[in-house]
């Protein structure tokens, strides 16, 4: 079973509320003489003030939105608008309660609470109101998508079963960044800390860099992006942790063996190939000094039985081959063997607090048809995708048929 670790840092507010602050002292403001309430933008007959632009753009340069704050504030105030506009013709609004949730939800990424979170922003010169609005666009639109493509978005028993099966004639494939630091007594309170900052990313950008700072896995020479694989090839916990994120959104820390995980969903698409679940995957672990012995080992080996002549002579318990269930094998381990095709060898892990490495191949995994229980996690996969789809489309035809003028 997978193990969460939800890390609190005394500094993090301290520190987040410096980041804030320190962003707001390098972000330039509109022009006075343009006029902070006079019009920037008009989208058919509603205004964006330059006051809303200005608040937008220090929001979004604060949650870590990669790009230039003002045109990405621009492009989302338009969007805002024509939502709004598409909502009020079929008379969606959003509850006081629901955006009172929704903010709470949003400060508690920053573990703050919500009272601290809008005292965070106003320090940076961002107005409750504007969080308000962003948050209220976001869970209408949402209701509004929901409400006019949910029916059509759900896969039919059909295509939940061409997506599971592996058959050949249909799949789910993620896209993921991950970032894993070893973690022993005297670093706990630094891994600590960079998780804690780490799991409230939302930029693929800002991911990356993270991940090529602080990760441990071969991955950081790519920034942490792992290719494309299918879904099943996940730990089937990891599997229901990645499918509930946004494109954008991180995990919860995750605990391993001597490490701490974050991963980030980059993407996920249905694919032509079949996705297969398995009912056991076959590894080989082989226990060596040192990363210059493991890389000796993986030049020599090109199956799992080339193992036993490698390790002939030595202490047996350097050489384990195992086939298990995917839910039994050791999270560690399992994220390991996502990565590889039969044959192919990591060497991404270590034992003994590093001491020892451990060279680990995978053997071959055996197909067997996805049970009902992960059913419902692949047809929520395959409707978000086709909402977010469908939402993209829905808006751009909305922009195509407005009046839109910057000033």
């Amino acid at each position: 079973m997978q193990e969460h670790m939800t890390f609190r840092s005394s500094a993090s507010k301290a520190l987040i509320s410096a980041i804030f602050a320190a962003a707001a002292a390098i972000l330039p403001t509109v022009s006075t003489a343009q006029g902070l309430f006079s019009a920037a933008i008009t989208v058919n007959d509603s205004v964006i003030t330059n006051f809303e632009l200005e608040q937008r753009a220090q929001f979004v340069r604060l949650i870590g939105t990669p790009g230039d704050p003002f045109e990405l504030a621009r492009a989302a105030l338009v969007e805002d608008r024509l939502k709004a506009s598409a909502m009020d013709d079929v008379g969606i609004s959003v509850s006081d309660e629901d955006i009172q949730l929704g903010m709470e939800e949003l400060a508690a990424r920053t573990n703050l609470s919500l009272e601290e979170f809008i005292a965070a922003l106003a320090e940076a010169g961002v107005a409750e109101q504007t969080l308000r609005d962003y948050t209220s666009a976001g869970l209408g639109w949402r209701e509004f998508i929901g409400a006019k493509y949910l029916s059509q978005a759900r896969p039919s028993e059909e295509e939940i079963d061409r997506a599971m099966s592996g058959s050949g004639s249909g799949g789910v494939e993620v896209a993921i960044s991950e970032l894993i630091m070893p973690i022993n007594q005297q670093n706990a309170a630094q891994v600590e800390e960079i998780a804690n900052q780490v799991v409230n990313l939302r930029s693929f950008d800002a991911f990356s860099s993270a991940a090529t700072q602080y990760s441990a896995s071969p991955s950081r020479d790519q920034g942490g992006r792992v290719p494309w694989m299918a879904l099943t090839r996940l730990p089937p916990a990891l599997q229901e942790v990645v499918l509930a994120l946004a494109p954008g959104e991180v995990t919860q820390p995750i605990a391993l063996n001597g490490a701490v995980a974050l991963f980030q969903m980059r993407g996920i698409r249905e694919s032509a190939i079949g996705s297969p679940t398995y009912s056991a995957i076959e590894y080989v672990t082989y226990l060596v000094p040192d990363r210059d012995a493991a890389a000796k080992v993986a030049a020599r080996a090109d199956t799992c039985d080339d193992f036993y002549g490698l390790a002939q002579g030595q202490d047996p318990a350097v050489l384990e081959q195992v086939s298990l269930p995917p839910s039994q094998i050791p999270q560690h381990i399992a994220i390991e063997l996502a990565k590889l095709d039969p044959g192919e060898i990591s060497t991404a892990l270590t034992r003994n607090e590093g001491q020892t490495q451990v060279v680990l191949m995978l053997c071959g995994r055996t197909a067997e048809l996805a049970q009902d229980d992960s059913r419902e996690a692949v047809a929520n996969a395959l409707t978000q995708q086709r909402l977010a789809a469908l939402s993209s489309s829905h808006i751009e035809q909305l922009r195509a048929e407005a009046i839109i003028i910057f000033k």
